[in-house]
């Protein structure tokens, strides 16, 4: 039986370069469904009798081909029975395994016009290391993620609109399948697998297969326990503030190799630092930032060795720190604290102001009182309050899927 292929939100924006000279990359954590999306567009090609190849580098076989050049490289599509005088369109995963891409996919760009590359990378961190200054202006990236919570309802087979007011039964439905959301976290293979035992399973596999090998690897660790502390700790701060001194005692590493593998696991999008937000830049950077990892099912595996049954805040505020960054990237996405503990979880830089959001679980813990003070001190005129339970019947109480 043929496995289906679902449309992620991201290939929308994908297809609006494909008539384009730009070469595509995708950036993005291992098992997130970048080859997936390889896949969908090899299919929506074949759909429109577009050439097309796809190439995967996993297969050494294929990587050591394009590590000889450019010309064996098109030997190879010679080979699969194509023109070279055609327009083609090249699908290439895991581009990191070339020993080097940049100047590869600089020929082609520069010499082969009627060759689309569209490319994928697990790692940023690998892809920034061996991507050089001469692919500026080439490229064009997109970042893949795990999936956002609209996206984890068509893989349930769940119509969803977000613009549609619904009945209390749809969004009694809708909440079980955020509490899902949350509790499991986004990555397709753990969305598409039934039973809490197999997606704990598979979500060890990610962590011991491709999270601590990635980053073990990256950064050459040579002391395994400490680097298992260090992730353990992590996790369980997500969503709090990030104390490198207090992880650099508690881990027994230095400060200097904790900012290290910070920077690595950011780069290999397993967490993500966000900062305070300041209108002052010169004063934000010396504020104590906080640190979140992307996919709340994870989070559990990293820090409680299981997955829950229950939601836990944290691990709830990180559920809608994912579909923040879905909806409004990363870089945009603050939070607020002043020096007399005055907080609101989440400040959303937009094209129109801040745009201030406080999460809770229950709608009946909210306290308006540190978001009032924000939005007068800032003249903001609209801000949010997120919660799953309790009475949501303010304008500006909202549901996470809302947002």
């Amino acid at each position: 039986m043929k496995k289906r292929l679902y449309k992620r939100k991201i290939i929308d924006e994908i297809e609006k370069y494909i008539e384009t000279e730009d070469i595509v990359v995708l950036h993005g954590a291992r098992q997130v469904g970048k080859t997936h999306i390889l896949y969908y567009l090899k299919q929506e090609f074949d759909k429109k009798t577009i050439k097309n190849l796809y190439i995967d580098l996993e297969d050494s076989r294929f990587a050591a081909i394009l590590d000889q050049g450019v010309r064996s490289f098109l030997n190879l599509i010679k080979e699969e029975g194509f023109d070279l005088n055609e327009k083609i369109i090249v699908l290439i995963d895991e581009i990191q395994y070339l020993k080097n891409p940049s100047a590869f996919l600089k020929l082609i760009a520069d010499h082969h016009k009627k060759i689309k590359l569209i490319v994928s990378g697990s790692s940023s961190f690998d892809i920034k290391n061996k991507f050089k200054d001469s692919l500026v202006g080439r490229t064009v990236n997109f970042e893949v993620f795990n999936l956002s919570f609209e996206e984890f309802l068509d893989f349930k087979g769940y119509h969803f609109d977000v613009k549609k007011i619904y009945t209390e039964k749809k969004t009694e439905e809708l909440k079980d399948f955020f509490r899902e959301y949350t509790l499991y976290g986004g990555y397709p293979k753990i969305v598409l697998t039934d039973g809490v035992e197999k997606k704990e399973k598979y979500l060890q596999q990610i962590v011991d297969t491709y999270v601590k090998k990635d980053i073990r690897d990256l950064a050459k660790i040579r002391d395994i326990e400490k680097f298992n502390k260090l992730l353990e700790v992590l996790a369980s701060q997500s969503g709090n503030l990030l104390n490198i001194t207090e992880i650099s005692n508690t881990c027994r590493i230095s400060k200097a190799t904790v900012e290290r593998y910070l920077f690595i696991m950011e780069n290999t999008y397993i967490l993500k630092i966000v900062r305070p937000y300041s209108k002052n830049i010169r004063s934000e950077l010396f504020r104590i930032p906080k640190v979140f990892f992307y996919d709340s099912g994870l989070m559990q595996i990293l820090w409680l060795k299981n997955l829950q049954r229950k939601i836990i805040g944290n691990v709830f505020e990180t559920a809608v720190f994912s579909e923040l960054v879905k909806k409004y990237r990363q870089e945009n996405i603050f939070f607020w604290r002043t020096t007399d503990k005055k907080e609101v979880d989440f400040i959303v830089k937009t094209a129109s102001g801040a745009l201030p959001i406080e999460v809770k679980i229950n709608s009946a813990q909210f306290n308006k009182k540190h978001i009032a003070y924000f939005m007068e001190k800032y003249k903001i005129k609209k801000g949010y309050f997120v919660a799953l339970e309790g009475e949501l019947t303010k304008e500006d109480y909202i549901y996470p899927w809302a947002i």
